[in-house]
């Protein structure tokens, strides 16, 4: 399937309190992230950075996105492999560092995807396919920072 792909995301900022951006600590960080096909997802800011920290943030966000993708493509090339995945959840985490310039970047995400597959026979065959689904992750293919993965199998109890 080549060709392009378009996406799009509305942001609403919903943090006015009154006196908008007038100051620094005089605004919320409160936004809504909507699409046409999706349900609203309510975001701000990280906490240390004054925001909110019952809602989804950026970088929480860019974690599951990777840890998402993933996903689906591991999923895709154990069909491809013959390996029968009944479960499979991740633990991800990345971490971000500032560089003292009100800036700063991620340097790291590690998924720590635990897969369950049907037989013990495919063992071997659900590792391997980790390194294939993140060549194949758009996302991990868009980051300028390693994803790296420490993947745990378990086999399907009878």
């Amino acid at each position: 399937m080549l060709g392009e792909h378009h996406y799009s995301v509305d942001v609403e900022w919903q943090g006015d309190l009154g006196t908008g951006t007038s100051g620094y600590r005089d605004y919320s960080r409160r936004v809504e992230l909507s699409s046409i096909a999706a349900d609203p997802i309510a975001g701000s800011a990280d906490k240390p950075f004054r925001g909110d920290p019952d809602r989804w943030n950026p970088e929480q966000l860019l974690l599951g996105a990777l840890a998402q993708c993933h996903l689906l493509s591991y999923l895709h090339v154990a069909v491809t492999e013959g390996v029968v995945v009944t479960g499979y959840r991740d633990s991800a985490v990345g971490t971000m560092t500032e560089d003292g310039r009100s800036s700063g970047a991620f340097t790291e995400v590690v998924l720590r995807p635990e897969v369950t597959v049907a037989s013990a026979s495919m063992v071997e065959a659900a590792t391997a396919a980790h390194a294939r689904a993140n060549e194949l992750c758009f996302i991990a293919n868009s980051v300028n920072f390693p994803v790296r993965h420490e993947p745990t199998i378990v086999v399907a109890s009878s």
